[in-house]
């Protein structure tokens, strides 16, 4: 059995009820902010249990104005881990702050109340709780065991859906918590993400934040004969608002997280009863079944040292077979950008780790049966020793990945 059609590692799930969204925004004559997204925020705080949520452009643009509202600038230290996306730390650097990488937990791959105290200093202003994979760091006991002048910003950019061991939605914790919209996401709108917090004061800021520091957005001054165009700024603002047309179809996305969240969970276990006996064995991420873990990600740890194939051989393997296995991610703290003068950090667990990890294809639009041909093929690229055929892809594009690309 095999993949006839490449699968990538993760694709939006549309359909006719998005399409029939987005044609009724189109119809009604307003594709930019307004009504629809007051509606997707409102909804989505009902959802996450938040008191507010203000949508953006972006993830990145929401960790950024997260870190700013915060009061984060010039001088100051954000620890984040160093196994995430770049925006994680470069929220920290539009701001002047300097990103201090941490090391990670080996099972969970989030990071820890210990990994984060032992690069605590006297500039330390927040730390970028990353929930890996969908998995969520507990952000309770973070909390306490950082100094009262440290704030916690949530990246929730794998976790909706997910929970806390207490059953909360993240979101709700009073965090700012930061979510992404993007393509591969549970819920996608294509691009877009959104800031959930508790503070109505600080959700009015950011919400003029986000449309140039004004004090009113686009669709009241247009909609509201009566509102005047001619607002003074008192602040410095920036172009991050969310549109209407993301909004319809987020709010159907946000309707069907229960019906992808059953099909997630049957990838996941089928998957784990598939790779069960596989010699030599692989890794799950700790809790992957959890009712709690939204598993955005299905990331496995592979067994280097008994393998007869690289990591990246068996990359390029499987993405021969249509496989779009891929992996997260490659350490910040080794990337010339973050790099400073000194020594850099010591982080063995995400060393190893990045060495090891693999990331299999899950998402909502998957059919549960397309796990026989994944499992299928890492059985047997992991079974077998170095043949020729695997060779002339080394350092290659396969074909299936290149037209994936296009």
């Amino acid at each position: 059995m095999s993949l006839k059609t490449y699968l990538p590692f993760g694709r939006p799930c549309f359909g006719e009820e998005e399409v029939a969204a987005v044609t009724r925004v189109l119809r009604s004559g307003w594709v930019g902010m307004g009504p629809e997204t007051q509606a997707f925020e409102a909804e989505l705080a009902e959802a996450l249990g938040a008191p507010q949520v203000v949508t953006v452009n972006s993830c990145t643009s929401a960790l950024f104005l997260a870190l700013l509202v915060q009061g984060v600038g010039p001088g100051d230290e954000v620890i984040c881990p160093s196994l995430t996306w770049c925006s994680t730390a470069n929220a920290a650097l539009y701001l002047g702050a300097k990103p201090v990488f941490c090391d990670v937990d080996p099972e969970t791959l989030n990071l820890t109340p210990a990994t984060v105290k032992a690069k605590i200093t006297s500039r330390t202003r927040a730390v970028m709780a990353v929930h890996f994979g969908g998995l969520a760091v507990e952000v309770e006991a973070l909390g306490r065991a950082l100094p009262r002048r440290v704030t916690i910003i949530e990246d929730a950019a794998h976790a909706l859906g997910t929970r806390y061991a207490d059953g909360r939605p993240v979101g709700g914790s009073g965090n700012l918590s930061c979510f992404s919209f993007y393509a591969n996401k549970n819920l996608s709108t294509g691009e877009g993400g959104a800031i959930a917090l508790c503070d109505e004061d600080t959700a009015d800021r950011l919400r003029s934040l986000r449309q140039h520091g004004m004090p009113v957005d686009a669709w009241k001054r247009f909609s509201h004969p009566r509102s005047l165009i001619t607002s003074s700024l008192h602040e410095l603002g920036f172009k991050m608002n969310y549109t209407d047309l993301q909004a319809g179809l987020g709010r159907v996305q946000l309707q069907k997280q229960a019906e992808f969240a059953a099909r997630r969970l049957t990838i996941a276990v089928r998957y784990c009863e598939g790779l069960a006996d596989l010699t030599p064995p692989v890794t799950c991420q700790r809790h992957i079944l959890h009712p709690h873990h939204a598993r955005h990600l299905f990331v496995v740890q592979l067994p280097l040292e008994e393998m007869a194939l690289s990591r990246e051989e068996l990359l390029l393997a499987l993405r021969a077979e249509n496989v779009g296995a891929t992996v997260h991610y490659a350490p910040l703290h080794l990337m010339p950008l973050y790099q400073g003068p000194g020594p850099q950090p010591a982080l063995p667990v995400t060393q190893r780790l990045w060495e090891r990890l693999l990331t299999l294809p899950i998402s909502a639009s998957m059919q549960p049966a397309d796990t026989a041909p994944v499992i299928t093929s890492l059985r047997h690229c992991l079974e077998q020793r170095k043949t020729s055929w695997i060779k002339p892809f080394i350092g290659k594009t396969p074909p299936a990945m290149a037209s994936a690309a296009d």
